[in-house]
């Protein structure tokens, strides 16, 4: 009788410049099997962007006050977490920006204030499992 390999944890971004934000959203992602990493600033992420790679990147347009700072964020996980799902969120919508959070590798756009549930049920969509749906199906 062999025995199941444990599964291999999945690892999460959570790029928020929002300390209560940023601490929900790490929260959300804290149970088993799941390896949670938060960012404050671009360097940050971008720091442990080349340190590892990320099933889930959860990152602000705005960081820090500038507008693209998510963007280069979005970009280099799109080089160096290639499988990444990748939620953009901004408190600042329009077209402009949602069309460019597409093209550098969103693979999601949510509007602040984000839903934990929309948040939760993305991330179970691909495979990473948080405290609202900690069961994948």
């Amino acid at each position: 009788m062999s025995e199941n390999p444990r599964p291999t944890p999945a690892a999460v971004l959570i790029v928020e410049d929002e300390d209560s934000i940023r601490d929900s959203l790490t929260e959300l992602f804290e149970v088993e099997h799941v390896h949670v990493m938060s960012a404050a600033d671009t360097r940050s992420a971008l720091a442990a962007l080349y340190d590892r790679e990320f099933d889930l990147v959860v990152t602000d347009l705005r960081l820090g006050g500038k507008h693209d700072a998510g963007l280069q964020v979005m970009a280099a996980a799109t080089m160096l977490s290639p499988d990444a799902a990748v939620i953009a969120l901004t408190a600042y919508p329009n077209e402009a920006t949602r069309h460019a959070a597409h093209r550098l590798g969103a693979t999601h756009f949510i509007e602040k204030p984000a839903d934990l549930l929309v948040i939760a049920s993305i991330a179970a969509r691909h495979g990473v499992p948080s405290a609202i749906a900690p069961h994948l199906s």
